[in-house]
């Protein structure tokens, strides 16, 4: 493979440096330049004509305008390939289903593409039109390779020796027309994935992962869609301060009515009122009347007071005012009716002979994604864990975490681990910090 003029910089600079301080030099613009953004069908034929010219894996990307709004869609998606070109479209001028789409698509169709954090992509390319068949994830391939910081940042930093500034990462990409420097910022997010995908491959080869990160990327695109949540609003940051239920009915209410407002605004719900300022509004809706802009400001001021907020005063009012006129069997219950599992720290008050083999199962667990360089949660999903401690199968543990979802390898290196543990009567000590490190179920 070619090399870029900017690897090859990198190369000669590392030969001059010592191990001690390793070359990083700044990657300020695309080799090319900045392309010309693709807005019309002229302009994307004449791109496709470019790719389908190139050879090898396609370097994919995309920007939303994620807090900005209420949609997840791509506002920008940059395509790279070795001698096809970079190319920066514009899918707002197409929209889902264009022609310039289902072709670029078909050209795709059987070859790799390469993405970064691939789940948080995927599904907005996929709403446009654009389905790869054949997936490499840099990021989950940087996690599985046992990588300590797998940012695309720090992943460029530490296999090829070069820095990328990410000052434009939270930008309203809805804005039209895009700045040049937002533009030459999106570029260099494509500029070197196949060169760094060569260099995540390498390490996974070298480590003989090579098949499990294989697997993973499949069974990313193999993904059904989540499910919707279950009771969605309990979710609200600053839920756990709402201990009652009818400050609870008092947070349902508001978060409905504004994600309502937002859907039809397409803008981000938490521009149009804050989760925090739900959760204060809750607590304070049964202290004295709330019934004008007065009253939602003297509450609200504290927060550090957003004039959007009240700008629908009188729809958050008329939300506070019927959940407090709601009789008690209407008011939420206190935990979701789903499956989730109560938390770990209940376990060892109520269910004890849960609870030991969970001890053991996560600490032999720990220690052998220590072994193997990897990150525990890329080994073996620790609700995957916790649902097998919970109710452990009758049959093989093996065949129960397939059936739950984790991929063939995990299930080989976990399954023995997860088959001793459920012998254990008595919970192992370890340290507090260690044994709630988890991340929470999610509801």
């Amino acid at each position: 493979m070619e090399l870029h003029p900017l690897v090859q910089l990198v190369a000669v600079a590392e030969i001059e440096q010592t191990p001690q301080e390793p070359a990083t030099t700044p990657l300020l613009h695309p080799a090319d330049g900045v392309p010309p953004i693709i807005n019309t069908e002229e302009l994307f034929d004449a791109a496709l004509a470019q790719l389908a010219l190139g050879s090898g894996p396609f370097a994919f990307d995309a920007e939303r305008a994620s807090g900005y709004k209420y949609s997840a869609r791509a506002y920008l998606i940059q395509i790279k390939r070795t001698n096809g070109g970079l190319h920066l479209i514009d899918p707002i001028a197409f929209g889902p289903g264009h022609r310039c789409f289902i072709a670029l698509n078909e050209l795709i169709h059987d070859v790799e593409v390469i993405l970064h954090a691939s789940t948080q992509d995927l599904p907005c390319l996929r709403e446009v039109g654009i389905h790869p068949t054949i997936l490499f994830d840099t990021e989950l391939g940087g996690r599985i390779a046992g990588l300590a910081r797998v940012g695309l940042g720090p992943l460029l930093e530490s296999l090829m020796g070069v820095s990328l500034a990410k000052e434009h990462s939270a930008v309203d990409w809805s804005t039209r027309p895009l700045p040049h420097d937002w533009l030459n910022y999106a570029a260099l997010d494509v500029e070197l994935l196949v060169e760094l995908r060569e260099k995540v491959y390498q390490l996974l080869a070298d480590s003989k992962k090579w098949k499990w990160a294989e697997e993973d990327f499949a069974a990313i695109l193999a993904a059904p869609p989540a499910p919707p949540r279950i009771d969605p609003w309990r979710r609200t940051s600053g839920m756990h301060k709402v201990k009652k239920r009818n400050h609870m009915a008092v947070v349902r209410e508001l978060w409905q009515a504004r994600n309502e407002m937002a859907q039809d605004l397409d803008i981000s719900p938490g521009r149009l009122l804050s989760d925090a300022a739900i959760t204060e509004i809750a607590m304070n809706a049964d202290k004295g009347p709330i019934t004008n802009r007065k009253h939602l400001e003297k509450i609200l001021r504290p927060l550090g007071l957003r004039a959007r907020w009240l700008e629908n005063a009188a729809t958050w009012i008329s939300c506070i005012t019927d959940a407090i006129a709601m009789p008690e069997d209407q008011w939420p219950e206190t935990r979701s009716k789903s499956d989730v599992l109560p938390p770990i720290k209940i376990w060892r008050e109520r269910f004890p002979e849960k609870y030991a083999p969970l001890t053991h199962a996560r600490f032999n667990l720990q220690v052998r994604a220590e072994e193997l360089s990897i990150p525990l949660e890329n080994m073996i999903s620790p609700e995957l864990v916790r649902r097998i401690c919970w109710q452990p199968p009758e049959g093989s543990v093996e065949q129960a975490l397939l059936a739950l979802g984790a991929r063939r390898w995990q299930a080989e290196i976990a399954s023995p681990i997860l088959e001793q543990a459920l012998t254990e009567r008595e919970p192992l000590e370890i340290p507090e910090v260690a044994a709630e490190a988890e991340a929470a179920p999610e509801e």
